[in-house]
């Protein structure tokens, strides 16, 4: 997948989305304040919400009290965002920043708004659209690449919603292995659920939305193959708001930046064969066979008379030890000689 120019696949290094989500507490100066300290600490996305009270929730919303809050949802949701025209501002500044400006719709009237008047390049879905073909029809009909957090369903939901969004658009989504708990408990972020959605999607289409409080699962995942890391995002932890608790500050996003790089350089590869680069390691390391007695002309080898011993510099390793003993050799051997294949009288 390829956007805006950003190429994220198996073969890159995991792109970082830095989630602003409603951090910002409704406040534009905050939202810019958090991107700018998101772009300089290595975020390659920035993320947001749209949201629209009324169009995404029913009144039965001002009741309801999420467990990690003290607000309503629908309040706290009414407080904390910022107006259309805030957001399209804040989106111009992400994109001055040189980050690519993604956001959630959360009705089918913001994602409209996100693909028409703001011509974003992508949409983030969230898990709770995951499986809502009024949002995810309005959001393909734009054509850009989508990215679907996939908390809360299960794997035969995931399918289905790929299935959906594949038949109707021809687009190949990336799926986010996600867990719906602020903050996550470790025994729940359940990290093989990558190597499921990797079967669903593919190698390059699966990244974790992470909601732990430190980058450990972000960090686990790109060994397991991970193309995408999202972590919510404050300029401080210090903040209040629902999802601060979950979120990295700066400097854990320039560590998330650098461990992940650091991840994908050790990930793949293959013990097929020895690498050429351990050559100089193997040359000490490994024992050869070597005469631990002065060995006379015809007389044959014998575990009396030899024994594997390092540096690697003769011609039989310790494991082929078996395979000498017994022959003659034709010449005679120093004590302390590594044995070398001209010493013997029969070709090997």
């Amino acid at each position: 997948m390829k956007i805006d120019g950003l190429n994220i696949s198996y073969s890159e290094r995991p792109k970082i989305i830095a989630e602003i989500g409603i951090n910002h507490n409704g406040s534009l100066d905050a939202a810019k304040k958090i991107s700018e300290l998101a772009a300089e600490a290595g975020a390659d996305i920035i993320k947001t919400q749209l949201h629209i009270p009324e169009e995404e929730m029913s009144m039965a919303a001002k009741s309801l009290i999420p467990k990690h809050c003290d607000s309503s949802i629908f309040e706290i949701i009414d407080q904390c965002s910022l107006k259309i025209d805030e957001e399209f501002e804040l989106k111009r500044f992400i994109d001055d920043l040189g980050c690519i400006y993604l956001s959630t719709p959360f009705s089918a009237k913001a994602a409209n708004i996100l693909g028409g008047e703001f011509e974003v390049k992508a949409f983030k879905i969230g898990s709770g659209e995951c499986n809502n073909p009024t949002i995810l029809d309005a959001a393909v009909q734009y054509h850009v690449p989508l990215i679907i957090s996939t908390g809360m369903n299960s794997l035969s939901s995931c399918q289905w919603t790929y299935d959906y969004v594949y038949k109707n658009s021809n687009i190949r989504p990336i799926l986010m292995h996600t867990t719906n708990l602020y903050p996550t408990p470790k025994h729940l972020v359940r990290l093989g659920g990558i190597a499921e959605l990797q079967s669903i999607a593919g190698i390059d289409n699966v990244g974790l939305s992470d909601h732990t409080n430190n980058n450990l699962a972000c960090i686990g995942s790109v060994v397991l193959g991970t193309v995408l890391l999202e972590r919510h995002f404050t300029d401080t932890l210090d903040r209040t708001g629902p999802d601060i608790m979950n979120s990295m500050d700066p400097a854990q996003l320039k560590e998330l930046r650098c461990c992940s790089e650091e991840m994908f350089l050790m990930r793949g590869g293959s013990k097929m064969e020895a690498i050429p680069e351990e050559q100089d390691t193997r040359d000490f390391a490994f024992a050869t066979i070597v005469a631990t007695k002065f060995i006379n002309a015809g007389d044959s080898i014998t575990t009396e008379n030899s024994t594997p011993k390092r540096p690697g510099c003769g011609d039989f390793q310790a494991k082929d030890h078996v395979q000498i003993l017994g022959m003659k050799v034709r010449c005679s051997i120093e004590t302390g000689t590594h044995i070398l294949k001209t010493h013997l009288l029969y070709d090997l």
